[in-house]
């Protein structure tokens, strides 16, 4: 490999401080083993992953990133077997990572276990008011460390690794642990670390091995603009690729373009004449077979039952006051502010929906339903009225049970003109 990054596993075998020697390359299993009996003591560690989804459906691992005290390690998982790396997840440690989600679903294949404990600096970061900020943003507003530039578009499959890769992959864990004191000592002191190592246990919990097929539609651009119709073809044409998808691990693009998609969505085709003059369809959709099941997932569509139409979790605002959803939204938004919170961390116009329509919603449980769950309910319930404060921000009232009627409401006397 290229770089000045000792090899592990060569001849330099002796992890040395990342300040003297730069990251350490994992390339056989005597070093992984020696790295995996030093990190799991280990109370705290950062971890990371790079891998590509260009060239098939499931994620292709490319590398995995270790950092612990002063150290950082690159596992080569095309050089060795990352497996053995589950006697680091599986321990006692807290891993610390910068937006989890995916990694974890990559770890848990290329590993068999996810880290028992995970603190998540993106979702923490909300609870300070930050919106999903990067990690570069993140490193620089609380270390004081500017990071170089990302090298976003490399190959990590290509080896030897160049030095450019191997400083970047470095930086993305190098300042995880240091990130995460900070970040403790803050929450600490506003109260708030509790809340946020809840919302950090849920990315454990909402793991899931892949997208349910006939929620793969929602992915389509404006789907709230779609007609009913629309939705039952887009629903189960879209589950039809994902499962071909996942069955031969081919990028769905290579199975019916989204092109080729939304065409199909827009004017459903009935024969393979049609199909064929559809934009975005070619004759590698369409061969062995591609037009017969593409044709047989429109017809299921076509026929689908009402109540077999899977709605994103969003769908739930049509079925709200959309007055209402705007005036909690509202809420929402000052009671952020108030705190200095993200706003979407808090609530999304989707919770506040379930909320209204009498749904489960997570605003009921937790911390949410201290800080925006219980004064949403009082407000839902007409106990207390929002008003404006001479700022313009809002807050809530007692009722007077005096109304006001609105132009157009019942009982409304006034002169339209």
């Amino acid at each position: 490999m290229t770089g000045s990054a000792p090899v592990l596993g060569s001849r330099q075998t002796s992890p040395m401080p990342r300040s003297a020697s730069g990251p350490q390359l994992v390339v056989d299993n005597h070093a992984l083993e020696a790295l995996c009996t030093e990190v799991a003591g280990e109370e705290h560690y950062g971890f990371d992953t790079e891998f590509h989804t260009e060239r098939t459906y499931y994620p292709t691992l490319a590398l995995i990133q270790l950092a612990w005290r002063d150290k950082v390690a690159l596992v080569d998982p095309l050089a060795v077997d990352p497996a053995p790396l589950a006697n680091v997840f599986s321990g006692p440690g807290i891993a610390v990572a910068h937006a989890a989600e995916q990694d974890l679903q990559i770890l848990a294949t290329a590993c068999g276990v996810v880290p028992a404990q995970v603190f998540d600096t993106q979702i923490v970061a909300g609870f300070l008011g930050l919106s999903t900020p990067s990690l570069a943003r993140l490193v620089d507003q609380i270390l004081g460390v500017s990071l170089p530039k990302a090298d976003r578009l490399s190959d990590w499959m290509i080896r030897p690794i160049s030095a450019r890769q191997i400083t970047y992959a470095a930086n993305d864990v190098a300042y995880l642990v240091a990130l995460r004191a900070a970040l403790v000592q803050k929450l600490e002191v506003l109260g708030r670390l509790a809340w946020a190592l809840d919302e950090c246990t849920l990315v454990l919990g909402n793991r899931r091995p892949g997208r349910v097929p006939e929620e793969a539609w929602w992915k389509m651009g404006d789907i709230k603009s779609m007609s009913n119709r629309s939705r039952r073809v887009a629903q189960e044409v879209a589950a039809w690729r994902e499962r071909k998808a996942a069955a031969t691990n081919r990028p769905r693009r290579s199975i019916l373009s989204d092109l080729g998609l939304l065409a199909i969505v827009q004017r459903p085709p009935h024969t393979r004449e049609e199909l064929g003059q559809a934009r975005g369809i070619d004759g590698r959709h369409l061969a062995q077979g591609g037009a017969e099941e593409i044709l047989g997932a429109v017809e299921r569509g076509l026929t689908l039952p009402a109540d077999q139409l899977r709605l994103p979790p969003d769908g739930m605002e049509s079925l709200a006051p959309p007055a209402a959803v705007a005036v909690c939204s509202g809420l929402v938004r000052q009671i952020a502010d108030n705190l200095d919170f993200d706003q979407g961390l808090l609530a999304t116009r989707a919770d506040i929906a379930q909320r209204l329509g009498g749904e489960p919603s997570r605003l009921d449980v937790g911390w949410r339903r201290t800080i925006v769950g219980d004064p949403l309910g009082r407000l839902m319930a007409g106990d207390v009225a929002a008003a404006f404060r001479p700022d313009g921000s809002l807050v809530l009232e007692e009722r007077s049970f005096r109304a006001s009627p609105l132009p157009g409401e019942a009982g409304d006397r006034a002169p339209l003109s």
